[in-house]
């Protein structure tokens, strides 16, 4: 197998599971996001209130709900999968409203940067959030 042969193999599983997350991320489906997930995941997030950790995917998608399934508007801006070092990299930003916990009703922007070991399931995920910030557009 050539060098370019094997890097395809190993590639392309990854992004297309990193692609199946981001889809099932825009559409807010939940169970299709839990699907993308590995039996054992674990999800570390660093976010503004400090580090969370989850275990399973029920218990990953349910962050997710929590933070997004609530929104009344939601629109998934931008997204990218890409590669460092051997793992996947997905990066996204969306705007709700209004934002969860209280935060307020006008249109919020977030984004968030993922690491994640994958080959055919995302098993273990690591994110950076920027929390929910006001967006003036």
């Amino acid at each position: 197998m050539t060098d370019s042969a094997a890097q395809e193999t190993t590639t392309s599983p990854r992004w297309s599971m990193g692609g199946m997350f981001l889809e099932a991320l825009a559409t807010r489906d939940y169970e299709r996001l839990a699907a993308t997930l590995g039996p054992a995941i674990r999800f570390r997030a660093l976010l503004p209130p400090g580090l969370m950790e989850w275990e399973g995917p029920e218990s990953v998608a349910g962050a997710f709900r929590s933070w997004f399934g609530g929104a009344d508007d939601f629109e998934l801006v931008d997204a990218t999968v890409g590669e460092v070092g051997g793992r996947l990299h997905l990066s996204w930003r969306i705007r709700v409203r209004p934002a969860p916990f209280g935060i307020g009703a006008g249109w919020h922007v977030i984004e968030q940067q993922g690491y994640a070991d994958a080959v055919t399931s995302l098993d273990t995920l690591d994110l950076l959030c920027s929390g929910f910030r006001p967006d003036p557009a």
